[in-house]
């Protein structure tokens, strides 16, 4: 039996990595699709592979640090597929990098707009669209940088994932006796775009593998099998985690 049967989902992010990976299994396992993200070719090419699946998909391009995209989000679910179940709200970037005291005053709010503001906005309009389904979850794409470990000169990038941590409880509290479950994903190192941008040299990608247990990074389908248990019935009684899907890199010491 499919997991999603009859579910409508808003992924972000959906152009590549994670989100992509999501999107695809989240519309095999049953949910009506909503695709985000900025790269709208990506997106189309994306949408038509799941719909050539039998699955059926809808997508739209745009910022999400626009409050105005993510409530269109929403209204696209609802338009189309009439109302929304779960939202994996995962679209990030890895923002300024480099010592902190040489991080700009706009680079660090720009990262934490895409990461964590953002991540508030789609909440803040997707909620009150599953407390008319009396029910609903909610996933954040944190991670492990700055939880479990710590990565020098990526203090914007690890604040703000932090950040959707202290966010998902706040949520989880507030919303779980109407229905809504809240909890986010800490993916360890994951061969992504963004790993490969923050991983550029032979070594550093052999050091942040040798960080986990299971010494590989993962793939972005692992993740999202992760983020499907949290989206699905399975996980009815899991609201507030920081859930850790890290590959053993949280008990690894080097």
């Amino acid at each position: 039996m499919q997991r999603l049967t009859g579910k409508v989902a808003i992924v972000t992010g959906a152009s590549a990595g994670i989100g992509h990976a999501t999107a695809k299994l989240f519309a095999m396992e049953g949910a009506k699709v909503v695709i985000a993200a900025r790269r709208e070719a990506e997106l189309e090419t994306l949408a038509a592979e799941i719909v050539r699946a039998g699955g059926d998909a809808v997508f739209l391009a745009g910022d999400v640090q626009s409050e105005d995209f993510s409530k269109a989000l929403v209204a696209l679910a609802i338009s189309r597929f009439d109302g929304l179940d779960v939202a994996f709200n995962n679209a990030g970037t890895l923002g300024e990098m480099g010592p902190s005291t040489g991080v700009s005053a706009a680079g660090w709010s720009a990262t934490l707009a895409t990461n964590l503001t953002a991540a508030f906005l789609g909440a803040k309009h997707q909620i009150p669209a599953m407390l008319k389904r009396g029910r609903g979850s909610i996933i954040f794409t944190s991670t492990f940088v700055g939880y479990s470990f710590a990565y020098p000169e990526a203090a914007a990038y690890a604040a703000s994932k932090a950040g959707l941590i202290g966010l998902t409880q706040a949520l989880a509290a507030e919303y779980g006796a109407q229905g809504v479950r809240v909890n986010a994903i800490l993916p360890g190192a994951v061969d992504t775009p963004m790993y490969r941008g923050m991983n550029a040299t032979p070594d550093s990608q052999a050091f942040t593998t040798a960080l986990h247990a299971l010494k590989r990074i993962a793939q972005p389908a692992e993740i999202a099998h992760s983020v499907l248990y949290l989206a699905s019935d399975d996980s009815s009684f899991v609201t507030g985690t920081a859930s850790l899907v890290d590959g053993g890199a949280s008990i690894t010491r080097m």
